[in-house]
């Protein structure tokens, strides 16, 4: 791979995707065997999801370097700018490319299943954007966890459903809430990582407004939360056990809760973020897969 392909992978942040593709595939599994459901749909809206999120990394790149504090933050592997990997002109001309082949996509889509799913589609972009973008970063001001547990959990599975079948549906509600908790969780231990630095940058957050102490109280719920959900599910009569596949991943959801108590340094709350990234791409592809076993209710 030569350098400038290699600097612009590194830019996209590979390892921050999943949270791309785990609503998609949840959607898409609602979705699944029910009239107008096609592959194309699903592969361009995986499409238009995976660029929404490459143009919001490339967004929070050129913003985090303009930023004041930005000279006395951690160097971190994926900092293509402060790294002399690419330019701020460079990552600002491919965020823009990102969101507006997502757009394009996202109007094919919108063109096939109607106007309302417009309303999702300006709120991904929005939100992708005013995270780390504009003169007042929403993410500087502690709305980063709700933000995020509304956009890639509701709005992102409904809105994949919406393009398949043209109308709203309260499971593909319900079962966006597991998305959300855990997507919400990696927020939550990427904030733990970072609260010092933040805290010494005056940059808000839900750490540095409620301490420690508390979040990690949150990040627990969190992911009791998601197990939950399908627990209630097949409980309730309203799914089969197929539903309870996520269920196998709570042995990592052991180990990374015990990372995120135990860790003292920057370095092991970084392991506990990669191993919440990790449970929340397993736990979803899990679901999706228990999802579509079961067929449509």
């Amino acid at each position: 791979m030569s350098g400038i392909l290699k600097a612009w992978l590194v830019g996209a942040r590979p390892h921050t995707l999943s949270a791309a593709v785990v609503p998609v595939l949840v959607g898409t599994a609602l979705a699944h065997g029910r009239p107008g459901f096609e592959w194309g749909v699903f592969a361009l809206t995986l499409l238009a999801s995976l660029l929404v999120q490459v143009g919001a990394n490339f967004t929070d790149e050129f913003s985090d370097h303009g930023a004041g504090a930005s000279a006395h933050k951690y160097l971190a592997p994926h900092k293509v700018i402060a790294r002399g990997l690419l330019t701020e002109r460079q990552v600002k001309l491919g965020a823009l490319a990102a969101f507006g082949a997502a757009t394009a996509i996202g109007a094919a889509l919108v063109a096939r299943a109607g106007w309302p799913l417009l309303w999702l589609c300006l709120a991904s972009l929005a939100v992708a954007y005013f995270y780390s973008g504009g003169p007042a970063p929403l993410g500087n001001y502690a709305l980063g966890e709700p933000l995020v547990f509304v956009t890639m959990g509701p709005v992102m599975v409904m809105g994949a459903v919406y393009a398949q079948v043209s109308a709203w549906r309260l499971d593909a509600l319900f079962y966006s809430l597991p998305v959300a908790a855990l997507v919400t969780a990696i927020l939550v231990a990427n904030n733990l990582r970072d609260g010092e630095e933040d805290r010494r940058n005056g940059r808000r957050t839900v750490v540095t407004l409620f301490g420690r102490r508390a979040m990690r109280t949150v990040y627990v719920a969190l992911l009791a939360a998601s197990y939950a959900v399908p627990g209630a599910a097949v409980l309730g009569g309203r799914a089969s056990p197929w539903v309870l596949l996520p269920w196998l991943t709570l042995p990592l959801a052991l180990r990374v809760t015990g990372w995120i108590f135990g860790a003292q340094d920057r370095d092991a709350l970084h392991r506990a973020l990669r191993g919440t990234s990790a449970l929340h791409l397993t736990f979803g592809i899990l679901l999706a897969a228990g999802l579509a076993a079961q067929g449509p209710a």
